[in-house]
């Protein structure tokens, strides 16, 4: 047997533990007191294991980022974690059901974290060489888009050979992520004019209905043959039934997968105009993560993965998906970036959330090669 997988095998209790650790300290993105404790634990770990600290980089608004380096070298391999969650406190309880391990964040990301503090354990322990410094970032912000955290990935990824990110690779295959689309957020408010639904009905300019002409514009945007969708995941408007409501809020979220995409919906979305007489509008909002495009430099870092999984009796599959991550930031900079090289599991930011115990080892042993190939 390798003696990486060996190794990672002996010690997959104590993985569960650390996982156990972070999952029950619950950081939400929003809440800056609860991800700090979470960030706590996660230098209790890098304390224990390699006898110091991450630097810590303060943040005002949300939780504070972690930086740790690990090993020597003139390159430098970049690790990207998160540890927030989409979670508010108490929505989920950690818990075991036979190989499923189930936790708020568990699968996104925090049991890929903590392999990854595993895959640089193993380096130490069994004396594996490096050709590259590590850097790992441990960031508290990335369900919200990344506000505070982008610039300093793209700044730790301009000065590094590869990028790493431990999100899950794919539910269904185990797949790696060598692309994603590009993904764009916007507020959209309108404002009317009230007035008595029985009385002065033809006096009232309705923002609810407006609204309604522009969702439905909005949404038949979505273009499957591209891979472009648009979605108005939240509205809000109106007050009581006998008023002409003068107020309507909605959300619309854009996935694309060019950049040349991703700009064209963001003219059309930024300049909207009311159809209406009398109402106003106004669009907040902007693009967000670019599309993750797989380049021929991502593909031969995949192609050295999946030749690692194959000398540990495992096919391993491409793919590219819709979801965003950190790991848009550093490929659109082009820098090779392979991302899903996290724990294996179902249920991102759904409530069956979940990572299966028996896939910990074979994980953390490719992550752990990939880095010392590298």
């Amino acid at each position: 047997m390798d003696h990486i997988k060996k190794y990672m095998e002996v010690n997959q209790q104590r993985i569960l533990e650390d996982i156990k650790l972070l999952v029950e300290s619950d950081s939400p993105s929003i809440n800056k007191e609860l991800t700090d404790k979470c960030k706590a634990n996660i230098q209790l770990l890098f304390q224990r294991y390699f006898g110091y600290k991450a630097t810590e980089i303060k943040q005002q608004k949300y939780g504070d980022h972690l930086r740790f380096e690990f090993g020597d070298g003139e390159e430098t391999l970049l690790l990207l974690s998160h540890f927030d969650t989409v979670w508010d406190k108490g929505d989920l309880k950690y818990k075991v059901k036979g190989n499923k391990v189930y936790g708020p964040g568990i699968l996104d990301m925090k049991a890929g974290l903590v392999q990854a503090i595993w895959a640089l354990k193993a380096c130490k322990d069994l004396g594996l060489s490096l050709n590259k410094k590590i850097v790992f970032l441990c960031t508290s912000d990335e369900e919200l888009g990344s506000p505070t955290s982008k610039l300093l990935i793209e700044k730790e990824a301009l000065n590094s050979k590869v990028v790493l990110v431990t999100e899950p690779p794919v539910a269904e295959t185990g797949a790696l992520k060598t692309a994603r689309k590009g993904s764009s957020r916007y507020m959209v408010d309108i404002k009317g004019k009230a007035a008595h639904a029985g009385n002065h009905h033809r006096d009232g300019r309705s923002a609810i209905k407006e609204a309604a002409h522009l969702i439905i514009y909005l949404e038949e945007l979505t273009n499957y043959t591209t891979g472009t969708t648009v979605n108005v995941g939240t509205v809000k408007g109106g007050g009581k039934l006998n008023v002409v409501p003068d107020s309507a809020t909605f959300g619309v979220n854009v996935r694309v997968k060019t950049m040349k995409e991703q700009k064209r919906l963001d003219q059309l979305i930024r300049h909207l105009e009311p159809r209406t007489e009398g109402v106003t509008l106004k669009v907040k909002g902007k693009m967000n993560r670019p599309p993750m495009v797989r380049s021929n430099r991502t593909g031969k870092l995949f192609h050295v993965a999946k030749h690692i999984a194959k000398d540990l009796d495992f096919d391993l599959e491409e793919a590219s998906v819709g979801g965003g991550s950190d790991g848009n930031f550093t490929a659109n900079l082009g820098v090779p970036t392979l991302d899903g090289l996290g724990a294996v599991g179902e249920g991102i930011h759904a409530r069956n959330e979940h990572i299966l115990a028996s896939e910990i080892p074979e994980r953390a042993t490719l992550l752990c090669k990939l880095i010392t190939t590298l």
